[in-house]
């Protein structure tokens, strides 16, 4: 279908609510990953095969793994490959941002991707939501290509019309210069049917090239009012500050409906740095990934953070099972697992694309 009109009542889904599949980007030697490919993709592996138990994976890219690089249990069945020209992996951030209308049809939100600002190319991750609608692969309607940049990290969804983001990031240089923080506002409620945008002041880990996506730093968990965050409890650690600030901001928010958030704080992974230059990594617990009653965690081979960050997840979702990924490869070129990954809400799939392709 083509380009229309929002519909009124339309709303940006919560992550937990069920969905078709997760579309990730398979590491080629043409990305950032070149110099350490077989290593990322064994990561990729572990989390492919992780989100394949419990729903489909759409993977895109110029060059596509065979059968026999997954391990015998991985459900081969349910991933999806689609050749497609990339400049990076992060699906999270030029994925298509999926709003659903009141009679549960899907519709396609195609935001601009400019490289977090311009800092890398994305000529063609800016085309890949266009290209996977236009594949058939993903029914409902096509709302774009828009005008505004934004990125899927950048945003966090109740599902009922709250929406977290932080003005570090959207009010970026080089994102959407000839808008102030009201346009951009307004833009947010128009396109993804919000009520209510809470903006975080706050909260920036070192080393972050997205200037500071809110899955990085605050999630909203089941049923909407819990808000896990990434905490520092080290006053020597340079985040100290900033990430104490920002839970004070969390604790002062109400959601759409007025309620207050529960808060539950997650550690703060011990520093990981860049072996090539030095620089601490943004390495996060909140990057994690919430997919058909599981949340697939990332992990960064510290035993008793892992463990904790894991417990404590546990325990504010104690209906969802705990898979760990262990992301110390992924966190080298400043990314987690979320930003790896874009969920697909239910209906979104075409049921007649593997049958037609």
């Amino acid at each position: 279908m083509n380009s229309f009109e929002l519909p009124k009542n339309f709303r940006l889904p919560a992550e937990w609510e069920p969905a078709d599949a997760v579309l990730l980007a398979w590491p080629n030697a043409d990305t950032d990953w070149a110099y350490m490919l077989d290593d990322v993709r064994k990561t990729y592996i572990d989390i492919i095969s992780a989100i394949a138990e419990r729903a489909k994976v759409i993977l895109i890219g110029p060059e596509l793994p065979s059968d026999d690089m997954f391990p015998p249990t991985c459900r081969l069945d349910n991933i999806i490959q689609l050749e497609m020209p990339i400049n990076d992996t992060w699906t999270r951030d030029y994925g298509p941002i999926i709003v659903m209308g009141p009679d549960g049809t899907p519709m396609l939100q195609d935001f601009i991707f400019n490289g977090w600002g311009m800092k890398f190319a994305a000529d063609k991750d800016n085309r890949v939501a266009q290209r996977l609608h236009s594949s058939t692969l993903i029914t409902g309607w096509y709302h774009g290509p828009a005008t505004m940049v934004l990125e899927g990290g950048s945003i966090e969804s109740d599902g009922k019309g709250t929406i977290l983001t932080t003005e570090h990031c959207l009010l970026a240089p080089n994102r959407n210069d000839a808008l102030d923080q009201y346009d951009i506002e307004t833009a947010l409620l128009e396109n993804l049917g919000a009520k209510k945008i809470l903006w975080l002041k706050h909260g920036q880990l070192a080393g972050d090239d997205t200037d500071g996506h809110i899955d990085t730093l605050a999630r909203i968990l089941p049923p909407g009012d819990i808000i896990a965050y990434t905490g520092c409890d080290n006053p020597d650690d340079e985040h100290f500050a900033e990430l104490e600030a920002m839970r004070d901001e969390l604790a002062s928010f109400t959601n759409a409906l007025g309620a207050p958030f529960h808060l539950v704080e997650l550690p703060l992974p011990d520093p990981i740095y860049d072996p090539e230059d030095g620089t601490r990594l943004p390495a996060t617990y909140a990057n994690f990934l919430i997919i058909n009653g599981a949340v697939i965690m990332p992990t960064y081979g510290q035993p008793k953070k892992d463990a904790l960050a894991a417990m404590i997840l546990e325990s504010a979702m104690p209906e969802y099972e705990i898979v760990p990924v262990d992301c110390r490869s992924l966190i080298r070129q400043h990314g987690s697992l979320h930003c790896a990954t874009m969920q697909l809400p239910l209906g979104v799939l075409n049921d007649d694309y593997e049958t037609n392709n």
